[in-house]
């Protein structure tokens, strides 16, 4: 039972990347534009920069791992 539970928190294919990497540029946002309320000025869209940028990162590290778990099985299976 519990390995089923554990399943529905993991990233299984592109489509699922997509949505918590949307759902991470939603959140990332919002907070950027609180940031810009309460630091008026360049500084303020200096953290909201650095808040898409951290999106950016993550989902480019989300992708990245997604592409390796895939070449990994497929290399498994080759070898067997």
């Amino acid at each position: 039972m519990l390995h089923k539970i554990k399943r529905l928190f993991v990233i299984k294919n592109r489509f699922e990347a997509y949505l918590i990497i949307f759902a991470l540029a939603l959140g990332a946002m919002t907070r950027g534009a609180h940031y810009t309320e309460i630091y008026p000025g360049p500084m303020g869209y200096v953290l909201m920069a650095a808040t898409a940028g951290a999106v950016f990162l993550g989902g480019a590290k989300i992708l990245d791992c997604l592409r390796y778990e895939r070449e990994a099985k497929a290399a498994e299976i080759s070898e067997s």
